[in-house]
């Protein structure tokens, strides 16, 4: 009876372990995992992390972002064991049997809360940077009105034309691909920064004069020794003002958990160990080029170096070609980056279907 099983227990009872529910094999491979995981991982952050290490200093910028990868893996870990004691791979599923409906209108809204901010500075990539590539491209000095470089046009044909059909896809499989050639757009973009690290002290000079009224251009202006090498001495330990606009750059720069379980269901073979190493290898992909990048735009601009590294390389290259292929392979990466944050919407959607109108989820299931 229930006094006899209390006192054999010693008066303690064992929680209540859930079963897997609607056990389905995944058919994604661990590689294509590894870029769906590091594509969600890498955002539009990456561009400023050069302002967030001139305003720290390099070595408080590598405390705090190994800090926060190390605080990432702690909390992918902790998920992965939340998922296997409560016996699902839904957010919403895993809230609702912790505190019951409450528990899941919590997980449904801050998922929905952390995507729509990460597409939201997305979009906001392509709606500024896309009309400006055009405008490059054409050689334009200005913004003529053409309907082409009109930003809101811009973030609606993208959205439209490549977004949605993305974010379409049956499974998650699919997307290696694009996860794996928007990785590699964005290891492009770190050549590039660092090739033109050499030449630090022209694009130092450069700037300066571009940012001086009284200067007539980069090429007549030669800088006092003393103020080029004061310009030119990297720091280690920085505290200003603008030093609390980093610490978010640095929180949100391995954001990728609403990303964990569907990739984690859609892994083949999977087990919580596999999963566990996707993410290692994913975070720590990330912290590479993550400190790479940072480190080469900190040291081409110093002090000089703006929220968005893009931003500071146009002041020197107006329409130079490295830099036009430099932009659109950082569009390209961000836009390939939205269906991905995309599609643990699929799951609600799935979710509530099959809640509240059964039929039709079925009918939605079998079609995407």
């Amino acid at each position: 009876d229930a006094q006899s099983q209390k006192f054999l227990t010693n008066g303690i009872m064992k929680k209540k372990k859930y079963e897997e529910e609607e056990y389905h094999p995944g058919h994604t491979s661990f590689g294509m995992s590894v870029f769906n995981l590091s594509n969600a991982i890498m955002g539009s952050g990456i561009l400023g992390l050069s302002f967030a290490m001139a305003n720290t200093g390099i070595i408080l910028f590598v405390i705090l972002l190994l800090g926060v990868a190390i605080l990432s893996l702690y909390s992918v870990h902790l998920l992965l064991v939340t998922a296997k004691e409560g016996g699902s791979l839904i957010y919403e599923k895993l809230g609702e049997r912790a505190f019951g409906w409450p528990g899941k209108m919590a997980a449904f809204g801050s998922i929905t809360l952390q995507n729509i901010g990460a597409m939201s500075s997305y979009l906001f990539i392509v709606k500024y940077e896309l009309p400006e590539v055009i405008r490059a491209f054409l050689r334009l000095e200005e913004n003529s009105g053409e309907w082409y470089l009109n930003g809101n046009y811009a973030v609606v044909l993208v959205s439209i034309g490549i977004i949605l059909p993305l974010s379409l896809l049956k499974n998650l499989g699919y997307l290696g691909y694009t996860s794996g050639f928007s990785l590699s757009c964005m290891v492009f973009f770190l050549g590039v920064v660092r090739f033109l690290f050499i030449y630090c002290e022209c694009l130092i000079a450069a700037l300066h004069a571009i940012c001086d009224p009284g200067a007539q251009n980069a090429v007549q202006f030669t800088p006092h020794p003393d103020d080029h090498q004061d310009m030119c001495t990297p720091k280690y330990f920085v505290f200003n003002s603008q030093t609390a606009y980093t610490l978010p750059i640095l929180a949100f720069a391995f954001v990728c958990h609403p990303e964990v379980l569907p990739i984690y269901s859609e892994l083949k073979d999977r087990s919580r160990r596999k999963m566990q190493t996707v993410s290692n290898l994913s975070i720590l992909a990330m912290l590479v080029m993550y400190l790479l990048s940072a480190l080469f735009g900190y040291l081409t601009f110093y002090d000089h170096v703006e929220a968005e590294l893009l931003h500071t390389f146009t002041k020197v290259y107006k329409f130079d070609t490295m830099l036009l292929l430099v932009r659109l392979a950082v569009l390209t990466a961000v836009t390939l980056t939205v269906p991905i944050v995309l599609f643990p919407y699929k799951y609600i959607i799935f979710l509530l279907l099959s809640t509240y109108y059964f039929k039709y989820f079925i009918l939605f299931k079998i079609i995407f």
